[in-house]
């Protein structure tokens, strides 16, 4: 592997185990490289969205931060 595929596998990494509500993957695009950034929604106490997708791993982490402050929210509302 290259610098690269270990930089993501990393972020990949971190970002699953700190939003273990949400299943988070990269899509494939149609040349077959990877693509964007996607978690899908797995427990409905970490989020709102059902699906989530982002350009590169940091506008996802900065996206599941806003969507569980969100989902803070609709808890606090009931």
């Amino acid at each position: 592997m290259n610098g690269k595929h270990d930089l993501e596998d990393r972020q990949l990494s971190e970002l699953r185990s700190k939003f273990s509500g949400h299943r988070i993957w990269r899509a494939v695009r149609r040349d077959g490289l990877l693509g964007d950034w996607v978690a899908s929604l797995h427990d409905p106490s970490a989020g709102i969205d059902p699906t989530v997708i982002c350009p590169d791993a940091s506008a996802l982490r900065d996206a599941l931060r806003e969507e569980a402050v969100r989902a803070g929210e609709r808890w606090e509302l009931r």
